[in-house]
């Protein structure tokens, strides 16, 4: 059965997903040499029957790859175990086993991967996959003349698995970007990356399909290649035959976990926004259309198992399954049932090329859409909305919004309360927590159901909320009596 593959460069422990591209169509040969030296070739290809040069499209997009060591350094955690009642007495640590489950504190190891990124900007903006820097402590970067630089994450995105780093440096070697959603099935493109350890390898293949949804992230519109991918260069480049990026390579599908099957890069027209949206707002702005569905093939396929026969009109487009309540959708008078053809008059006949169509927007902007209404083409125009519902910019809320200062729990806490880690409440300024009535001295256990064991753990708690389509805290803890006691804070922007 063919999976989708993601694994580690071998000998490094198990942190993020890194991949690579390698293999060469050997029947892809230069030109013959002539007797002067000619302008190397720009064309997006070669005339039928005729090789294609990918040297100048290496020589390109070579300089504008970069290579990307990822550190985790070791921490130490506290953990649930299973106890057993008949665990014995020690005599470092106290009484162990009397059943349930008991808190342990594990040392991990020290953790390190590579992956790949792309120069985007002469003064150091480099692009690469969310899974290449997620959870690092540390980045380095070097370049394709060995240059090393310390880099920092500017911001990043799980849903398109895209991150934005930056290194500190001047007239770099950046890429030329082109438009995704003009290259053509069939294109010879060349994987620029790191693989295997390999630093710095080109390797050649097609575009083989685009707009491929695999579900592995929440947004999703790959541009398909049969080049090899393997571990080492993921957030690589995927360019075409002028050198151009026309996506970030990402995933592998694959029956044996190593090249056999196909590559899988995000379109430069999702990478382009979600760059800008980082750069600006700290954060993507993104636009919900309102819809839950599927590819209209998928829909009918699945009723024709249930022996039921579906005509909707056509056999292309997105099928609404279901619409949203208050959504940008509903509001333009769409209903389940519905299918979706068109989006500003450029087809659209799966879901993965809604969801590209839509993930270039932002909340606040108008698109046209059509669509199928008992199989009669119809068209209104929809205003998106965010996740929250509205058209306002969102922006990750800091600690700051809460308005108070926070630590770990002591030693002393620990043993007086009969815990094994909370975040003390030391001080309260104003803002959220005060209106929310919660007092100096009280302790956090979790945030949303998730343990508070460090102020970072609040921190990305309260991030990852901001942005959430209900940006709401629900907090639980203890006062210092013991008296357990929850606060319920909205975090929606005014």
């Amino acid at each position: 059965m063919k999976k989708i593959t993601t694994y580690l460069t071998p000998t490094l422990a198990t942190v993020a997903l890194v991949f690579s591209v390698a293999a060469f169509n050997k029947a892809c040969a230069a030109p013959t040499a002539q007797a002067e030296p000619a302008p190397a070739p720009v064309m997006a290809s070669a005339p039928a029957g005729q090789p294609v040069d990918l040297t100048y499209a290496a020589e390109k997009a070579l300089p504008s790859v970069v290579h990307i060591k990822y550190v985790q350094n070791s921490k130490v955690q506290t953990v649930e175990v299973e106890s057993s009642p008949f665990d014995f007495f020690d005599p470092f640590g106290g009484f162990f086993g009397r059943g349930g489950k008991q808190q342990r504190q594990v040392q991990t190891p020290k953790k390190t991967a590579t992956g790949s990124g792309v120069i985007i900007s002469k003064d150091g903006y480099i692009v690469t996959n969310n899974h290449v820097v997620d959870g690092a402590d540390e980045l380095t970067v070097t370049l394709n003349d060995n240059q090393e630089y310390s880099a920092r994450i500017i911001g990043a995105d799980k849903t398109t698995d895209l991150a934005l780093i930056k290194i500190d440096g001047k007239n770099l070697p950046a890429i030329q970007i082109a438009n995704s959603e003009q290259v053509r099935v069939g294109e010879w493109v060349l994987a620029v990356g790191n693989p295997l350890g390999l630093n710095n390898t080109v390797t050649a293949g097609i575009i083989s399909a685009k707009a491929r949804s695999l579900g592995a992230n929440g947004v999703e519109s790959f541009i398909q290649t049969d080049a090899a991918i393997n571990a080492g260069n993921s957030g690589g480049a995927l360019v075409n035959t002028r050198g151009e990026l026309v996506g970030i390579n990402a995933m592998l599908y694959s029956q044996t976990g190593s090249y056999s099957g196909y590559g899988f890069a995000i379109p430069t027209a999702i990478m382009n926004k979600v760059v800008a949206d980082i750069k600006e707002y700290g954060t993507v702005q993104r636009a919900m259309i309102g819809v839950q569905g599927t590819d209209v093939k998928n829909y009918v396929d699945a009723q024709k198992d249930k022996g039921e026969d579906i005509d909707l009109g056509t056999m292309e487009g997105v099928y609404v399954a279901e619409v949203v309540e208050g959504g940008a959708a509903e509001e333009a008078g769409l209903q389940k049932g519905d299918v979706i053809t068109a989006i500003d008059g450029k087809q659209v006949t799966k879901m993965a090329e809604l969801q590209e169509a839509i993930a270039q927007k932002r909340p606040g902007d108008k698109v046209s859409v059509t669509y199928l209404h008992n199989k009669k083409k119809q068209q209104k125009t929809v205003t998106l909305k965010n996740e929250q519902g509205n058209t306002r910019v969102v922006k990750n809320a800091d600690l700051d919004v809460l308005g108070a200062d926070f630590r770990p729990i002591s030693k002393q806490q620990q043993e007086q309360l009969g815990i094994a880690y909370g975040l003390e409440v030391i001080k309260v300024k104003g803002g959220k927590m005060k209106d929310a009535g919660m007092v100096k001295g009280f302790i956090i256990r979790s945030v949303n159901d998730q343990p508070m064991r460090s102020v970072e753990d609040l921190q990305n708690a309260v991030k990852s909320v901001s942005t959430s389509r209900e940006p709401v805290l629900v907090i639980r803890g203890v006062f210092p009596t013991g008296k357990k006691g929850y606060a319920i804070i909205d975090l929606q922007q005014e």
